[in-house]
């Protein structure tokens, strides 16, 4: 306060001198009034009138009210009147918004007075948390200025607020209400507050991204006519920007939330006449750049392939090359649109296939590919469009075999078009290269490099390319041209850069003969290409020339590095003395490192993306740096290496090819060897499904066994009840009026009733005891059964431990095919601290042949090792067989049980069958008794013949009733 009010007074003196301190005067009497009237009025009127000298005098207004305004906002919060002219008097003291037209040294002054105010106001961080209590107070003259108050204090000093804000309790939380405000001046003012929010700090931008805050983005932007918005639009871009962009939290919950594909109406830009406004341009840039945030090459591998993905099932891509291919595009869309395709399918095999399936809307139709290529090698064309079109190409062709083989193929003689209809990528890559526009060499040049890449059978593919120079000559290959056109040198008049031609050569040389043994001897080949590389190393020119003798020597070095010494002038001992004798070691060295020292070598080496402020500056490529720093140091071990060194390291690269194949092989034995028992657990739990199945089978046919016998049971004793009342029935007839001779011949049907109904007894009494064989014939197999599946699942279980033994016999093999890899790494390392240092002969021989040895019997354990396990999966497999035939077996028994099922079933039917016409034969009797008892009577029997055929008649009951008890009792 001290040091405001020491800048007021310094202000103040000169002639103004009575206007400072009439104006001081004021305000103090001012704040005196909002710091002692007891009158809410009073107070209300002092602070508005604050309010209107606080635009012209931030300075005495600040220094002595500020206090005052701070203890308003505390006490006086029901009144939302004195709050507001409170809250707007604070922003006019902090902010630098109203001033205008200023002198830069005044407009510097008025930051730091806006940043010397903000210090002072969250020094006390209780201003801050009671600023946004008051946001949460609904009427407009509270939030607004609020809103706005806290934006400012943000710009000023954003880290310190925000780290405020974050430990302030629902703080973050708070700010998200503002943007479902119905008030659209609120809402949009809570955006641009949340773009100073979230500005370089991560903790925030993750809470307020789980707030909902990508939906509610979404949602306005879709309100506003998506590209077609207005500056509202423009301002929620950049705040979806800063939650997205560098954050791998953010951008998960992004493309899990279905984000992705709310993104693809952005880009539907309708016909060519609509017009680009300024602001559609704007806003469409700024689209295309927040694709680019979720598909950045800096970004994880995998977050990066899945949005790729979802990208293209949406149809996002496909949009994207709509307007690529769309005519009347401005410049900047197009080519802001060219690098968004191309980080959306750069290594992406599904995106890179569409892409090279989209054609351009001409007649005839041509690839999207071809025409991009017209547009990179046109220098008519701007040149951020060209140097775009080759980002694009680049990502096509990254870990794309398939792309490259196309574009290298489109160059073969069996493939050119002869009637010379089409052009081909290939031809415009060819013309590129070989024009007089320097950059067009350059980018044809990095372009074909790019089709080469980490791909060795198209190097040695694109050797065939034979190029037509001139009638009536021979064909040139292509290799032998670029050696050609790289010794003319500056020659040929060229447009550009005099050195970029023979850059881009080289890198395309370079790139063609590294990991290429077949393509090195080609170039060696040509007898003139080693003299003019030694003499361009040799000779000492000027910083320019600097460079171009660095890639010499890389390429000259990339020569004997990949030297197969298959030709006998040019072996690579040859190769190094010629180098010793006519360049030097320690200065071809020197000439190699000029690449890596050079300026633009670590610009192009930070990211993918062709980015140069003119074209002067196109010298190197991302993936040419890669490869030098790959190869330099390689190169300078190679030569300083003597011939016998390279013959004991050849030596030793060969018994450790063979030992690294003798571990491959096994790796591969052991591979197959889980997949194998994968697939031998896979069929033990289908072996016990299956058995379970049958089991839950069997006992369901044995639950229904069970219920057929209980209804049988119940239809015995329902006839033994239909008896008993039969007989009580008969009992009470009497017998009257019958003849003799009736009598007796009536006494002779009813023993021979009774003969047939003893017949019929002893055939139930059969079907019963057959009943009861069957019942003990399904009750033996379901035993044998139950015996048979527990001992599958001893069998299954002692098979599981046995293969858990093997897996761990399997991975402790592994442990011991690690350890041996590591031995052998430390043994090419002491081989190669050997080759530098100077020890004694015989003994680093002693040491090496130990090894050796010692190397070789650690093999000769493992493979006896794996044949022990070849042996106990065999005994694995042919236990399962036995398993498999106990399953069968189980399943032939099952089938049987089945059959006896089916059996016991037709038999219990019969069985049925034969007791209803047994019960009718009964019914029939009884009738036929009843009716010779009746007739009896009518002939007027006796009561003593009565009762004896009572007793006889009671003696056949108590019969049935002693027969009835024995079949429940053996039931």
């Amino acid at each position: 306060m001290n040091f405001l009010r020491g800048v007021m007074g310094g202000q103040s003196a000169g002639p103004q001198h009575t206007e400072a301190e009439t104006v001081r005067g004021a305000i103090q009497k001012l704040c005196d009034r909002v710091a002692s009237s007891t009158l809410l009025d009073d107070r209300r009127n002092a602070v508005r009138a604050l309010k209107s000298l606080s635009k012209k005098y931030r300075l005495e207004v600040g220094s002595q009210a500020m206090e005052h305004l701070i203890r308003v906002l505390q006490t006086d919060r029901s009144d939302s009147e004195i709050i507001g002219y409170a809250l707007d008097t604070l922003y006019n003291i902090i902010s630098n918004d109203e001033e205008e037209e200023v002198e830069e040294n005044s407009a510097r002054q008025s930051e730091d007075l806006g940043s010397q105010f903000t210090e002072i106001f969250i020094k006390q961080q209780e201003n801050v948390t009671l600023l946004l209590s008051l946001l949460e107070e609904f009427d407009f003259h509270v939030r607004w200025p609020g809103v706005k108050l806290l934006t400012s204090l943000l710009k000023h000093l954003g880290p310190q607020v925000q780290q405020i804000i974050l430990v302030s309790p629902m703080g973050v939380s708070r700010l998200m209400d503002l943007l479902a405000d119905s008030r659209e001046v609120i809402r949009n003012d809570g955006v641009l507050l949340l773009q100073a929010l979230t500005r370089s700090n991560g903790a925030i931008q993750k809470i307020v991204a789980f707030e909902n805050a990508f939906e509610r983005l979404l949602d306005i932007i879709t309100e506003e006519g998506n590209s077609d918005g207005g500056i509202v639009v423009e301002d929620c871009l950049i705040l979806l920007q800063n939650l997205l962009k560098n954050n791998n939290s953010n951008q998960n919950f992004f493309k899990e939330g279905s984000y992705i594909q709310r993104m693809k109406p952005w880009f539907e830009v309708g016909d060519e006449n609509s017009g680009w406004s300024a602001q559609k341009v704007t806003n469409l840039h700024l689209m295309l750049q927040l694709v680019r945030v979720l598909v950045s090459p800096t970004n994880p591998p995998g977050a990066t392939s899945s949005c790729q993905k979802a990208m293209f099932q949406c149809g996002l891509l496909q949009q994207l090359c709509t307007i690529l291919m769309a005519t009347g595009v401005p410049a900047d869309i197009l080519t802001e649109t060219i690098n968004t395709v191309s980080e959306v399918i750069r290594g992406c095999q599904v995106n890179q296939d569409y892409f090279a399936s989209v054609n351009a809307p001409s007649n005839p139709p041509r690839p999207a590919i071809v025409v991009l290529l017209m547009s990179m090698v046109n220098e008519r064309q701007p040149f951020v469009l060209r140097c775009a079109v080759l980002y694009c190409f680049q990502c096509f062709l990254y870990k794309n075999q398939k792309g490259q083989g196309e574009i290298v193929s489109t160059l073969l003689p069996s493939t050119i078009d002869a009637t010379g209809n089409s052009v081909s990528a290939g031809q415009l890559l060819c013309g590129g290269l070989f024009s007089t526009d320097s950059l067009s060499n350059w980018c044809a040049a990095v372009a074909l490099a790019h089709a080469l890449q980490e791909n060795a059978i198209q190097k040695e593919q694109l050797l065939r390319v034979q190029l037509a120079t001139s009638i009536g000559n021979p064909p040139v290959s292509l290799l032998q041209q670029c050696t050609n056109i790289l010794s003319q040198g500056d020659k040929i008049d060229r447009r550009g850069s005099k050195i970029q031609t023979r850059v881009g050569l080289l890198i395309l040389l370079c790139t063609w003969l590294s990991n290429c043994p077949i393509a090195v001897t080609h170039f060696l080949h040509n007898s003139a290409n080693v003299p003019f590389l030694t003499g361009q190393i040799a000779e000492n020119l000027g910083e320019e020339e600097q460079l171009v003798q660095g890639l010499c020597a890389l390429l000259l070095g990339i020569s004997i590095y990949f030297n197969d010494n298959s030709l006998e002038n040019y072996m690579k001992e040859k190769l190094k003395q010629l180098i010793e004798k006519r360049i030097g070691k320690e200065n071809f060295i020197e000439k190699l490192g000029f690449i890596s020292k050079h300026e633009l070598y670590s610009r192009a080496s930070q990211k993918p993306q062709p980015n140069f402020p003119s074209p002067e500056y196109m010298i190197f490529d991302h993936e040419f740096t890669k490869l030098v720093k790959e190869l330099e140091g390689a190169i300078t071990k190679a030569i300083y290496k003597s011939s016998e060194e390279d013959k004991k390291e050849e030596e030793e690269k060969k018994t450790l090819e063979q030992h690294d194949s003798i571990v491959t092989h096994y790796k591969n034995v052991i591979r197959e060897q889980d997949l194998q028992l994968e697939e031998l657990k896979q069929q033990i739990s289908t072996l016990k499904c299956q058995n379970e199945q049958l089991q839950t089978a069997v006992t369901q046919q044995a639950s229904q066994i069970q219920q057929h016998k209980d209804q049988y049971n119940l239809l015995k004793v329902q006839l033994g009840k239909d008896n008993q009342h039969q007989g009580s029935h008969s009992n009470g007839a009497q017998m009257n009026g019958i003849q003799p001779e009736e009598i007796g011949r009536l006494r002779e049907e009813i023993e021979e009733l009774k003969s047939n109904q003893d017949l019929l007894r002893s055939q139930l009494a059969e079907k019963d005891s057959l009943i009861e064989n069957l019942k003990s014939s399904q009750t033996s197999p379901d035993t044998n059964e139950t015996t048979a599946s527990a001992r599958d699942s001893e069998q299954v279980a002692e098979l599981k431990q046995e293969l858990a033994t093997l897996k761990s016999q399997l991975k402790s093999q592994s442990v011991e095919i690690t350890k041996l890899q590591t031995e052998k790494q430390e043994l090419v390392q002491k081989m190669e601290a050997f080759a530098q240092s100077v020890p004694v002969p015989g003994e680093s021989e002693t040491v090496l042949a130990a090894k050796t040895t010692d190397l070789e019997g650690r093999l000769s354990a493992l493979l006896q090792e794996t044949k022990e396990l070849k042996n106990e999966i065999k005994a694995l497999s042919e236990e399962r067989t036995t398993i498999k035939e106990q399953l069968d077996s189980s399943n032939s028994t099952i089938v049987i049980l089945q059959n006896e099922k089916n059996q016991l079933e037709v038999n219990i039917t019969d069985s049925k069958k034969e007791q209803d016409d047994l019960l009718v034969l009964l019914a029939d009797q009884d009738q036929k008794i009843l009716s010779l008892k009746n007739k009896l009577k009518e002939l007027g029997h006796s009561d003593e013949e009565e009762d004896e055929l009572e007793s006889v008649d009671q003696d056949d009951e108590d019969d049935e009733d002693e027969d009835h008890d024995r079949g429940q009792g053996d039931v």
